[in-house]
């Protein structure tokens, strides 16, 4: 049965669109920390290009959604890909010329949340209308599955072709993977629910969105949740290349294999979570991986050898990917497919939010404390998830006037 969805043609090329893209958005971003840390020498400037990342990403957010709920999603999807290796054309040959440049490396941070932004409110958008709803908790599954799989490669590779060639070779391969996705993902065929005649305006457009949150409020805060573990995906990011560097005394090696090894916690969630759904809920799923990830970051604060933090990073991508696989279904079983683009900006928007402040401190808290304290804070941060998850499936009588309450069992 959770095979059986690859049979599906047009969500089979979706997903190879989406191994390939994975791996060159991870192998830039990782490549990226890196060597700002290794130019500057300042943990502050990593948290910096976060921020940039984030903030970009969160002024566009608003607009991301309204143009993937008036335009049909393969194409804007198509636009990401296309307009992201123009724009990284030009500042590769900018770094070739003139060496590095921190203008230029937020520059870089700007153009990956723009495009990630509007990339997610598109894809998972897409996802709703190409997948039947009953096999939406597998499509989700495959849809980590390949993210991880491109995310672990592409940690593993980084470090040897940033160590050997440099950043700027990375960014000429990033380049050549999102004209790869393109032609893949332009292969899919299917009739978008998307009204090319819709004549409402954007503002209005955005109030609606607004305002279909409002009316299910339950649903809105579990969107809020489900973000914690995307915000401490990428804090984790900030955090590792000084707990490497400083914490561990090693190397890029070692920075790109516990990246490869929180992707394989990652894709191993995929299939575990396809045999657990048969014998535990939705929620048990949940509040499980939640309390696994804040005891496995707690360990990370007081761990100093390189193989538990090889095993943290696995533990700690299983837990995250799982979140993420769980909570998204529930999400697209609980939004109606026209307001999905706008639904997944808002939460997009506010997850930024919280990665801006997050990483804004993050590099001072390491520079003054240590990196192990940033593994601290994340624990704490997953915590806060912990207890706002127990909270919201307790508000029973929140569910009295919303559709579909399918997030607590498994139907």
């Amino acid at each position: 049965m959770f095979l059986s969805i690859l049979k599906n043609a047009q969500f089979r090329k979706f997903l190879i669109s989406d191994v390939i893209s994975g791996f060159g958005v991870g192998m830039a971003t990782i490549g990226a920390n890196w060597y700002v840390l290794a130019q500057t020498g300042s943990n502050q400037y990593v948290g910096f290009l976060l921020t940039f990342n984030v903030l970009a990403g969160f002024l566009v957010s608003p607009l991301a959604g309204i143009i993937t709920d008036r335009f049909d999603r393969k194409k804007v999807i198509l636009w990401t890909y296309l307009l992201r290796a123009f724009l990284l054309i030009l500042l590769a040959v900018l770094f070739f010329v003139q060496g590095f440049s921190m203008p230029l490396m937020y520059l870089f941070a700007v153009i990956n949340g723009v495009g990630w932004t509007i990339y997610m409110a598109a894809s998972r958008s897409l996802i709703q209308e190409i997948l039947p709803e009953d096999v939406l908790i597998n499509g989700n599954s495959f849809i980590e599955i390949s993210l991880q799989v491109g995310m672990f490669s592409a940690g593993a590779v980084s470090g040897i072709i940033y160590k050997y060639y440099g950043f700027e070779v990375i960014l000429f391969i990033n380049i050549v993977v999102f004209l790869i996705s393109s032609i893949v993902l332009s292969g899919i065929k299917y009739t978008s629910i998307v009204n090319p005649s819709h004549k409402e305006g954007f503002l209005k457009s955005f109030r609606a969105g607004l305002g279909f949150l409002r009316q299910r409020k339950t649903i809105f805060f579990l969107g809020i949740i489900s973000i914690v573990p995307l915000a401490v995906t990428m804090l984790y990011n900030v955090v590792l290349p000084a707990y490497v560097n400083v914490t561990l005394q090693s190397d890029s090696i070692t920075f790109g294999l516990s990246d490869m090894f929180y992707g394989i916690g990652g894709l191993v969630s995929g299939f575990l979570v396809s045999l657990m759904i048969p014998k535990i809920s939705n929620k048990q799923m949940v509040l499980l991986f939640f309390f696994i990830a804040t005891i496995d970051l707690f360990s990370l604060y007081l761990n100093t050898t390189i193989v538990l933090l090889y095993l943290g990073s696995l533990f700690l991508g299983l837990c995250n990917s799982s979140l993420r696989i769980v909570m998204n279904t529930i999400l697209m079983e609980n939004v109606q497919k026209a307001f999905m683009g706008r639904a997944m900006a808002v939460w997009t928007g506010i997850s930024l939010l919280i990665q801006a402040g997050g990483s804004s401190g993050m590099g001072f808290v390491i520079d003054r404390f240590g990196a192990g304290y940033g593994f601290l804070c994340m624990s704490v941060l997953m915590v806060a998830g912990l207890i706002g998850f127990i909270f919201i499936s307790t508000q029973v009588h929140m569910l009295a006037n919303e559709e579909n309450p399918s997030w607590q069992t498994n139907e």
